[in-house]
């Protein structure tokens, strides 16, 4: 990842120049990389590191890298899984920084235990793209997400259309993720603050499949008048929760009496088969395609010396900047009910 330590003379120029004309381009993502720096294949390998394969949702980010890479004419090498394992994620990062990659897309497992990995490169001077998960420490060129709290909120909103009072369950993330944490805490503020005849049951299952269906299924047989589940990651939630459902002659299509409201997130074709079928009602498509594709873009603007700014982008989405300093790209997530699953742009349907 970043074999070299040293920059050209003429990319420290170019890189100077940009930052002193301020050619960040106030969140714009025109004129991608800075006209002194290297560009797409010539600046170098690109190490790209995913965090699990075993979640749909991934397994679909990892066929879109090597697509979005081609696309934005960016060397990445094969990508490497950390198999769901931070400390293997970190050791991933320092095998790639000893191969001399001069950028890395990095998906962070756990959002503090990155930052031993985002010290490394940044010691060997090598920009990292961090994706799907905001770092709570360390530097990185930019974080390529959507906005988790969003989707707490999309989620509880919903539910609270679906369902006027009663129990709900959330079957939550890992809590040591900035994206579990986020997304829990929205969805349970806005309960407490819209539908207060809800009462939110909560299953921290850290992402863990096995964990969720164990834990659900344990909920279940002490609240059988649950009406309501929030899903934080259809990838590794939706199976095991339909699963148990069924074998506790729970799962009742959508307009049939019992029927249990289930609103997820990811947008994975499971997802969008069991929307069709009645089984679930909803999902939050997180861009699995635009995370491939502006992980590529933006570490290839950042091996060139480009920087940005917060501000609206023109892919339809915004710059922030977070109270780490970090700046994220706030990718569009839409939810997806009956009345839109068959919606030709939504990336769920465009893969098998």
């Amino acid at each position: 990842m970043a074999g070299t330590t040293v920059r050209t003379a003429l990319r420290t120029a170019a890189a100077a120049a940009c930052a002193t004309l301020l050619l960040a381009a106030c969140g714009s993502t025109k004129d991608t990389v800075d006209s002194g720096g290297e560009g797409g294949g010539d600046g170098g390998k690109v190490g790209v590191i995913v965090p699990l394969l075993t979640s749909p949702f991934w397994q679909s980010y990892n066929d879109y890298v090597p697509k979005m890479a081609k696309s934005e004419d960016v060397d990445a090498l094969k990508t490497v899984n950390s198999n769901s394992d931070s400390a293997q994620q970190i050791t991933d990062i320092n095998n790639q920084l000893n191969q001399g990659v001069r950028g890395l897309v990095v998906a962070p497992l756990d959002s503090a235990a990155i930052s031993a990995g985002l010290d490394q490169a940044e010691r060997k001077g090598v920009p990292v793209v961090a994706v799907d998960v905001a770092p709570e420490k360390g530097k990185v060129a930019m974080v390529v997400r959507a906005d988790n709290e969003a989707y707490g909120i999309k989620a509880c909103e919903f539910l609270g259309g679906q369902v006027k009072s009663g129990k709900v369950v959330q079957i939550m993330g890992d809590l040591a993720s900035v994206n579990g944490r986020e997304r829990s805490e929205a969805f349970r503020t806005c309960v407490k603050e819209k539908f207060p005849k809800l009462k939110v049951l909560e299953i921290p299952a850290k992402w863990e499949s096995d964990t969720a269906a164990a834990k659900l299924d344990t909920l279940l047989n002490a609240n059988p008048d649950i009406k309501g589940i929030y899903m934080q990651a259809g990838g590794v939630y939706l199976a095991p929760t339909l699963q148990t459902l069924k074998s506790k002659g729970m799962l009742k299509k959508a307009g049939e009496k019992g029927h249990i409201a289930i609103v997820s997130n990811d947008g994975i074709p499971q997802e969008f088969d069991a929307i069709r079928k009645g089984q679930i009602d909803a999902t939050v498509s997180q861009p699995a395609d635009s995370y491939a594709k502006y992980g590529m873009y933006y570490i290839k603007a950042a091996m060139a010396g480009k920087t940005f700014k917060p501000g609206p982008t023109d892919h339809k989405s915004t710059i922030v900047k977070l109270p780490s300093g970090i700046l994220e790209d706030q990718l569009p997530a839409p939810l997806v009910t009956k009345d839109n699953v068959d919606d030709p742009e939504l990336w769920g349907n465009t893969v098998k």
